[in-house]
């Protein structure tokens, strides 16, 4: 059964991969109608302070090298047989592993990010070049420095695996889920009926007001839940409004001290 053993943790590496590049197609056709948009394409091309090949890079550098660590975080932790001696797959099983490795990576993420904001030079020098896309786009939701990729994304990605205790089977469906989210969060666009807007007050406005000027300080929650800028006061309310020349935009809604 080498073989399937193989295929498990390729599959798990490279999979979210794909996914990353499929999905962030569709939302490319997509970003061309202009009354789903949360920003004009006129705003995304000017406002933006990297150009679009510079992003395909950053991001193909930093799946190479979450890639690589997770190849050999597979062949550390065992495979699918080893897995399968210990624990008996089940949908109740699998509901836990998805809800732990979510709070894991959310408060990972959280705390790495918020702190990247509050140091200034960290900020400057690593989590800057995120912020250089002041309208998001779908592909570059993985736009980080590596040093922030490594951080942020694969540790906190071996985190939730090791502590949901998933196999590497498990990881090729909640790390392609993961990779949608990310990449919807970032897509730019308010489309109706989309799942992610329906179950998740995380979604792609609420993380557009975390990349605006205004919005720098707050809304730090990723990918999932908003529960820790709940908990420790950085959550901004926004209302969702139509532009006159069609799609939407986001405004902060200002709430009082006695509130």
């Amino acid at each position: 059964m080498m073989g399937l053993e193989i295929s498990d943790e390729f599959l798990g590496t490279f999979v979210p991969i794909l996914v990353y590049w499929v999905y962030s197609g569709m939302y490319i056709f997509l970003g061309s109608l202009e009354r789903y948009r949360l920003h004009s394409k006129i705003d995304e091309d000017e406002k933006n302070l990297v150009t679009k090949s510079a992003v395909v890079k950053g991001v193909l550098l930093q799946q190479i090298l979450q890639a690589i660590i997770s190849v050999i975080l597979f062949k550390i932790t065992g495979s699918d047989a080893d897995a399968a001696t210990t624990q008996q797959l089940s949908l109740l099983l699998l509901a836990r592993q998805f809800i732990i490795a979510m709070l894991v990576i959310d408060t990972w993420q959280y705390f790495i990010h918020r702190y990247m904001h509050i140091n200034k030079f960290l900020y400057k020098h690593i989590h800057s070049q995120h912020h250089r896309l002041i309208v998001p786009y779908a592909y570059g939701a993985l736009y980080n420095h590596p040093l922030e990729g490594l951080l942020l994304d694969t540790i906190g990605g071996a985190l939730s695996f090791l502590f949901s205790g998933m196999s590497p089977r498990t990881a090729i469906f909640f790390f392609s889920f993961a990779t949608i989210k990310t990449v919807d969060d970032h897509c730019g666009l308010w489309l109706p009926g989309n799942p992610f807007h329906i179950f998740f007050s995380n979604n792609s406005a609420y993380h557009d007001v975390h990349h605006q000027l205004y919005g720098s300080k707050y809304n730090f929650s990723q990918p999932f839940f908003v529960m820790w800028d709940r908990i420790l006061g950085t959550y901004l309310p926004y209302s969702l409004e139509k532009r006159a020349n069609g799609g939407f935009e986001t405004r902060p809604i200002k709430v009082s001290k006695d509130e």
